[in-house]
């Protein structure tokens, strides 16, 4: 027997996971991340933080998927504010309006 019950959104707890403040954000502004497996289970796990593209991925990457301590240690504040307007094109419009709900200075850029 087929079970119809249907999955839980991707957006369950996401709140959770977004940081009080862009202060907080301690990543590194240039050099490589190395995501753990739990992060990057399909696809590339190492990042280039001075490459904008890589950068953007891995951004999109940990505010999909990564809980707050690893938005924390791998994003920084500087170079998400910078990155946001392109992120906010490539992100589901729910998430985005979640992050800039409990961070509304990403909802001026």
């Amino acid at each position: 027997m087929t079970s119809t019950v249907p999955l839980p959104s991707r957006l369950v707890g996401a709140a959770d996971r977004i940081p009080p403040s862009l202060g907080l954000l301690a990543g590194p502004e240039h050099g490589r991340v190395s995501l753990p497996v739990r992060l990057a289970w399909s696809g590339p796990a190492d990042f280039d933080v001075s490459d904008p593209r890589e950068r953007l991925t891995l951004y999109c990457l940990l505010l999909d998927c990564g809980q707050r301590d690893d938005v924390i240690r791998y994003v920084n504040a500087i170079l998400l504010r910078h990155d946001w307007p392109r992120i906010r094109r490539l992100t589901a419009r729910r998430l985005i309006a979640l992050w800039e709900r409990r961070l509304p200075g990403l909802a001026a850029l």
